[in-house]
């Protein structure tokens, strides 16, 4: 049996005084998708920060694939197989689409700093075999139109699969997704969600979503953590979560049960 692609065990992050999270325990599986959900300042991008290594955790262990990744560098934690996208989004606004997906591709080039000075043949291979690679993530994204465009003229939701695309590029194990549906429409949103599945299948990845749309996180996902103040107060399938009195309390709210008629569970509620 393999191993899980993620493990948080017991992470917490302090800054300061402030808790920001609490002895966070996550296990991800292969081809798994987890959304992490709670109200503004739950602790779910810090989550995402110390998982990916952005902060060192203050206490706790990140494992991915079985190695303690715990004090590694951003990028040495993509090269072993983690990737993200952010809350807001951050790619190289004065690049092409194609070259903003290139550089995510040179995490895993093949020619060394010399070859590239020199241009040698070694070099100019592993050039067109990146700039083959980028177009097909273009593809996969439906941005293949959209190549030689500059990033910042692209409308805001294929700025947002652009991030993916890059993300993808990096070769992960686990792509974890911060808001990726932020500012997007309704259309756009059901596209979204149709995609994130057909990213998971198609190139076997674990996904990591977090996400305030509870129809795109409740529809697309196969199990639940629920965070609120740093302390994860809940776990499970969708069902079984958006049932949860403490979920309901801190974060849904009886509105969303009566939207969906949902019986507010004995003693939830606010």
């Amino acid at each position: 049996m393999s191993a899980p692609v993620l493990e948080a065990r017991k992470v917490t992050m302090q800054f300061g005084g402030l808790k920001a999270l609490s002895e966070f325990e996550l296990v991800i599986e292969p081809r798994e998708l987890v959304g992490l959900i709670g109200p503004n300042g739950a602790g779910k991008t810090t989550a995402f920060n110390a998982i990916t290594g952005v902060y060192p955790p203050s206490s706790g262990d990140v494992i991915l694939s079985g190695e303690r990744v715990n004090g590694q560098r951003p990028h040495q934690i993509c090269g072993k197989g983690i990737a993200r996208t952010f809350q807001n989004i951050r790619l190289f606004k004065q690049l092409s689409a194609i070259d903003n997906v290139r550089i995510a591709c040179h995490q895993r080039a093949q020619a060394g700093f010399a070859a590239a000075v020199l241009r040698s043949g070694g070099f100019l291979a592993d050039e067109e075999r990146i700039t083959r690679r980028a177009e097909e993530f273009l593809q996969v994204m439906g941005l293949a139109h959209r190549r030689d465009e500059q990033a910042r003229n692209l409308p805001y939701g294929e700025q947002r699969r652009l991030e993916i695309a890059r993300a993808l590029a990096t070769g992960p194990k686990l792509l974890c997704l911060d808001e990726p549906a932020a500012g997007m429409n309704a259309s756009e949103k059901v596209s979204l969600m149709e995609l994130v599945r057909k990213i998971r299948d198609d190139f076997g990845l674990a996904i990591l979503i977090i996400e305030h749309d509870m129809r795109v996180v409740m529809g697309i996902s196969e199990r639940l953590v629920v965070l609120d103040h740093g302390v994860t107060i809940a776990k499970g399938s969708p069902e079984v979560v958006r049932k949860d009195p403490k979920v309901i309390e801190a974060y849904l709210g009886d509105s969303y049960l009566e939207e969906k008629h949902i019986a507010v569970p004995v003693g939830g509620g606010k």
